[in-house]
């Protein structure tokens, strides 16, 4: 009978994979500036265009890469975050799978460009969806631009359900702002169709970087709070009771550096104010958890 499996081409597998990385723009700049992150940048510059759907470009003057990395990160699980399993229990970076690129790479028109310090010259390398289409020699400074162009060019199913230009802008803000949040001490920049929507230089800490996100808004209603216990440390900003109004607030929660989300842990943060909230009142809280790398 004839044989019914078969081995998927990479460009069908990367295609599959990209799914699970890249859902919409907002995702293919969360994962470029965590890459940015990872190589020790100290300024990460993100500009879109369309909502990201026709360009996003992010640079940064990180660590960079000489060319024979730089073509291996265009390779499925090539990465220099891990290179065993029990790594996985320490991982302290961002990104460790070694997806993001190829992921990004294999729905787009992308081109990297990138020098490491030391090296004469530095490499720009283009891709199109279905591989590689040239590797040159480029003059630039130490640091990686990636810029990926066309989102979904080779997905139309995909690219019909992104949402409209502003509410795919708004996601891509909201994803850097909560990265600045994260990382005070790294400048950021974030420019759509030109117009310049974030720019911030490094800030001493977290009531600083606040300030500079959201000038004008509740940050003189914010107080510093920090405690440890069994091993998990915790620190940030908290509103005062008789600020917290109905409204809109802003929670943003941080383990070693990474976002994420716990209603749970949200909820017990509210605890903590028992009586002292009038009815429906919501309290800021930008909290920022430390634990051991393996306990996460």
């Amino acid at each position: 009978m004839p044989r019914r499996i078969h081995i998927l081409p990479d460009a069908v597998a990367n295609q599959i994979a990209a799914g699970e990385v890249v859902e919409r723009p907002a995702s293919v700049v969360k994962e470029l500036v965590e890459n940015a992150l990872d190589a020790r940048a100290a300024r990460v510059e993100v500009a879109v265009e369309r909502g990201g759907k026709r360009r996003i470009r992010v640079t940064d003057d990180g660590v960079g890469m000489g060319r024979e990395d730089a073509l291996l990160c265009l390779d499925r699980h090539a990465t220099s975050k891990i290179a065993a399993a029990d790594d996985l229990k320490g991982v302290r970076t961002f990104g460790f799978r070694g997806e993001a690129i190829p992921s990004i790479a294999a729905v787009s028109r992308l081109v990297l460009e990138t020098r490491e310090e030391g090296a004469e010259v530095g490499t720009r390398i283009t891709c199109e969806g279905t591989g590689l289409s040239g590797v040159e020699d480029f003059p630039r400074r130490r640091g990686t631009t990636v810029d990926v162009r066309n989102l979904f060019f080779n997905a139309p199913a995909r690219a019909k359900f992104l949402k409209s230009v502003s509410a795919e802008t708004r996601a891509v803000s909201e994803a850097v702002n909560t990265l600045a949040l994260a990382n005070p001490s790294v400048a950021f920049v974030l420019s759509s169709d030109e117009r310049t929507l974030l720019d911030v230089p490094p800030a001493s800490d977290a009531a600083a970087r606040v300030a500079q996100l959201w000038p004008g808004e509740e940050v003189g209603t914010l107080v510093a709070v920090a405690g440890e216990l069994t091993g998990v440390a915790i620190r940030g900003l908290v509103q005062r009771p008789d600020a917290a109004t109905p409204g809109l607030r802003r929670v943003h929660l941080f383990v070693n550096g990474r976002p994420f989300r716990s209603p749970a842990l949200v909820r017990a943060a509210e605890r903590g104010y028992r009586t002292t909230l009038p009815p429906g009142a919501r309290p800021w809280l930008i909290l920022y958890l430390q634990v051991a790398a393996g306990a996460v």
